[in-house]
């Protein structure tokens, strides 16, 4: 499935917001794009940019008190 790079990015904002299926489909997606040479340095460098960002979030909400990195 070929999805626009903006979509993409505008679908990493919503990952918080969707169940876990569909962020997971968001997530592979990004991965996606992120991988096509076709797409733009600069759309690649946003979307790499709101999807660390998203999993910073993610590892700050899902990490316990006794959880160590």
């Amino acid at each position: 499935m070929s999805v626009s790079p903006q979509t993409v990015y505008d679908n990493l904002n919503l990952l918080e917001q969707e169940d876990i299926i569909k962020s997971a489909v968001y997530r592979q997606w990004a991965q996606e794009v992120l991988a096509d040479p076709n797409v733009s340095l600069s759309w690649r460098q946003a979307i790499a940019a709101r999807l660390n960002h998203a999993n910073h979030l993610l590892a700050i909400l899902t990490a316990g008190g006794d959880d160590s990195y």
